[in-house]
């Protein structure tokens, strides 16, 4: 319901067959770009600020260009880079090279640091005349230690020319592979070879996994790095916890990767079991020659896959993904005929679109099982998308209160009670201005307000534009409580502790902001601060527990956004400075 800004989608393609083979079978010499377009597609979910595409010619002469790039911003961004990479030139070629690609890579971007331009689209390109120094990166990432790596690169003597993850990833591991190659020339020098046959042993002989080995141990953070150097090498790794997920696919004629399991099935027409995920610290690598092999870069640690992907971020089409979702659902059933005292026969159920469509399913689905005939209405429509331009307050909300309507008639007014789902509630700020006003317009007995997540009290640091503590509903309900009961010596005690945690950070301090209060206190602070002036209609809200997110999605057991339990180093250190921050400028106190 409350549109994050999150978990870039990125897409690879190698084709291992000459060209003349696709076009052969399948009847167009773009079969690679058009195959990924298609994984783009399916990943707009993903990003919608930004895109980005690159491409290898392998078989491009000295003199011409053998890499390329198309950037572009905006909603539209998509369209915009294959309308360019596949303008014809008036010989009726593709004028930039895309069509005459064997490696191509696409990215889709939302940011997760608040910068925007075009110079922070991926894919990004680290240019040199040798052509295995040249290097096109991107990823969905977002480092916690980027501090750390900014001084370990500039006491090497490098200066970076921005300031920012991406491009602090982007130099140093080309300064790696710029060893890796330096080395390679080395070993052919000794070998007694001159010219041209030193370049083609640096081509056919790098090896990016020294490259990443020497790179990727730098870093604290959730990612999947992917990557193409000129001389044909392509490579896609996941970090070590296995925070963000990565799939690939690979045959005789195609090696795929994709951010998706079945944005590879559609786009490929192949079944789930025919699919890989990569796993924590593992990279998959093609070499120049087509030969393709996984290796583990570094040991996997604390197994921390998100689950927020499994609730919210990821397609619902993916089959382990929408049963997880349907028993998210289920599993709420037990509060929620507690919240309604059991009156099914007065009770309209419903959700709102459209992530939370499969919970409602399972929701229902459960209901039945308890034998129970379950009245189902599509109550909320979603109306129109709020205008990011807008900026003023009072504008924003005038607006934010009618992104959704409703449907008249759709309950019996003051005898029914109304059960919506939603797959989670963050800042409530959309509850607040538009969905509780609306919904009090049809005059139910009840309404009662369901998250197949349970609260969400921690910010993430991994790849999610959720960084501050005082977004969250959560936080701000459970502050609320410290307040009224005269509990402020919490804050200070808490904020002492967080200032002088240290660098090596083990204890996640601001989860003593909740010990003093139960899920059911936190439920209804939030229910009493979400409910807007004037409304009548009286309102309880039913969260997921944290033993019911597991139950669901076993496989995902990353719940830091929801326990506070940061995989990494660099998250502890990150939340805890995070409530220094609220302190100071939130509160604006200094204790």
């Amino acid at each position: 319901m409350e549109q994050l800004k999150h978990e870039c989608g990125v897409a690879l393609i190698r084709l291992l067959k000459p060209l003349d083979y696709y076009e052969h079978k399948y009847g167009t010499s773009k079969y690679g770009l058009n195959k990924l377009y298609l994984m783009m597609e399916k990943q707009h979910n993903r990003g919608q600020e930004g895109a980005g595409i690159a491409c290898v010619n392998m078989n491009a002469p000295a003199g011409s260009e053998y890499m390329f790039r198309e950037r572009a911003e905006g909603k539209d961004a998509i369209s915009e880079v294959f309308k360019t990479a596949t303008r014809q030139s008036a010989a009726g070629e593709a004028s930039n090279g895309f069509a005459s690609a064997q490696l191509y890579m696409g990215h889709l971007r939302y940011s997760t640091t608040g910068k925007s331009g075009l110079q922070y689209v991926h894919p990004f390109l680290r240019r040199n005349n040798w052509r295995a120094k040249n290097l096109c990166l991107c990823g969905n990432f977002n480092m916690t230690n980027i501090d750390e790596v900014f001084g370990f690169l500039t006491s090497q003597g490098q200066s970076p020319r921005i300031y920012g993850d991406s491009y602090i990833t982007l130099e140093l591991m080309g300064h790696r592979l710029d060893r890796e190659v330096e080395r390679l020339f080395a070993e052919a020098k000794s070998m007694g070879l001159n010219g041209t046959d030193i370049t083609q042993h640096i081509d056919n002989h790098v090896r990016t996994e020294n490259m990443l080995r020497t790179t990727m141990t730098h870093f604290d953070g959730g990612y999947v790095m992917c990557g193409l150097t000129g001389s044909g090498e392509m490579f896609a790794m996941r970090d070590p916890w296995g925070i963000r997920p990565a799939f690939y696919y690979a045959d005789s004629e195609v090696v795929v990767v994709a951010s998706e399991r079945p944005v590879i099935q559609t786009t490929f027409d192949l079944c789930a079991e025919s699919i890989q995920e990569l796993r924590p610290g593992q990279a998959l690598m093609v070499r120049r020659n087509g030969e393709t092999l996984t290796d583990q870069i570094i040991e996997g640690k604390n197994y921390s896959a998100c689950s927020f992907e499994r609730i919210y971020f990821s397609r619902g089409s993916d089959r382990d993904i929408y049963q997880e979702r349907k028993r998210l659902g289920e599993q709420l059933t037990g509060p929620i005929m507690k919240a309604i005292d059991k009156d099914i026969a007065h009770t309209v159920f419903s959700y709102i679109p459209n992530t939370a469509e499969v919970a409602f399913y399972g929701m229902t689905d459960g209901l039945r099982r308890l034998s129970h005939e379950v009245r189902i209405e599509k109550v909320v429509w979603k109306d129109i998308k709020l205008r990011t331009f807008i900026t003023e307050d009072a504008e924003r909300n005038d607006l934010a209160a009618h992104v959704y309507d409703i449907t008249y008639g759709s309950l019996v007014p003051y005898e029914d009670n109304l059960v919506i789902i939603d797959d989670s509630i963050v800042r409530g700020t959309t509850l607040r201005e538009s969905i509780f006003q609306i919904l009090d317009r049809l005059h139910p007995k009840k309404i009662v307000m369901v998250s197949s997540a349970p609260q969400i009290r921690y910010p993430d640091y991994y790849g999610i534009d959720m960084s501050r503590l005082e977004e969250l509903c959560a936080f701000r309900a459970a502050i609320a409580l410290i307040q009224e009961r005269g509990m402020q010596q919490l804050i200070a005690d808490t904020y002492k502790a967080c200032r002088t945690a240290g660098e090596k950070q083990q204890t996640n301090y601001v989860r003593h902001i909740y010990k003093p209060f139960t899920v059911g206190e936190i439920n209804r602070k939030i229910a009493e601060m979400l409910r807007p002036k004037g409304m009548k209609t009286p309102v309880e809200i039913v969260f997921q527990s944290i033993e019911g997110l597991h139950a669901a999605c076993p496989n995902h057991p990353g719940d830091w956004y929801f326990t506070g339990h940061y995989p990494t180093p660099g998250g502890i250190r990150m939340v805890n400075q995070a409530f220094v921050n609220y302190v100071e400028k939130v509160l604006k106190l200094q204790l």
